[in-house]
């Protein structure tokens, strides 16, 4: 979604209108809530992990999945990349629009949910999901939905907070049990991908911002072979 979960057609800069959500409307309602009760929730920086994990690739067909406000979509744009931004709150676009829009960036808006997105299979030569709250299911459909969209020779790149699978459920309602972390799609990885990093590490984090509290990053990054 961006730094913290606990607190195809040609690129437009204009989002799908709201009625044409593809999701569970309890979730868009929850991060709509939470985006609505500050002016802006993240840094406005991109992320760390992403910044360096990025630095040497080719620019190509990119997936933003939770996009949150834009940080690093825009960020991504700017490098050169043909950016798709996918995200469930619709406050959240329309903020990640402008801040497009203030660049002279051209990025394709996707107003859905990961699983509910129908986007091309095996057409992104990068899958960047940065923290993200994606929900668990008994199909692992999100953890599946990842390595789908991930075209041959291309990366994925999944990044979260270390630890917090392990965390009890909260008072607030927050259970990580609820949530897919990067081993659960580590272990989906058969003889088709390559890991070529997955690891804890410090994390280089954007000054402000929630989430800014965290200090560890699990960072998985693999390369689909065929």
């Amino acid at each position: 979604m961006s730094d913290d979960i606990t607190a195809g057609p040609p690129a437009s800069d204009t989002p799908l209108p709201g009625d044409g959500y593809l999701g569970d409307p309890a979730v868009r309602a929850e991060w709509d809530n939470r985006y609505a009760d500050r002016q802006q929730l993240w840094s406005g920086r991109p992320n760390g992990a992403l910044v360096a994990e990025v630095a040497g690739l080719i620019p190509g067909r990119v997936l933003d999945v939770g996009c949150g406000e834009g940080a690093d979509a825009v960020w991504l744009a700017r490098g050169g990349w043909d950016v798709t931004a996918l995200e469930v709150s619709g406050v959240a676009l329309e903020r990640a629009t402008g801040h497009a829009r203030d660049a002279g960036v051209a990025i394709r808006w996707v107003h859905a949910a990961l699983t509910e997105a129908a986007l091309p299979p095996a057409s992104f030569d990068l899958v960047s999901a940065q923290y993200p709250a994606l929900l668990r299911t008994p199909d692992a459909a999100a953890e599946r939905a990842l390595l789908a969209a991930v075209a041959p020779g291309g990366v994925l790149l999944l990044v979260h907070h270390a630890g917090m699978e392990t965390h009890q459920a909260h008072d607030s309602g927050f259970d990580p049990a609820d949530y897919v972390w990067p081993s659960m799609v580590a272990a989906l990885l058969d003889d088709d991908w390559k890991v070529e990093v997955n690891e804890q590490r410090p994390r280089v984090a954007p000054e402000g911002g929630a989430g800014a509290h965290h200090t560890d990053d699990l960072v998985l990054r693999a390369r689909r072979l065929r």
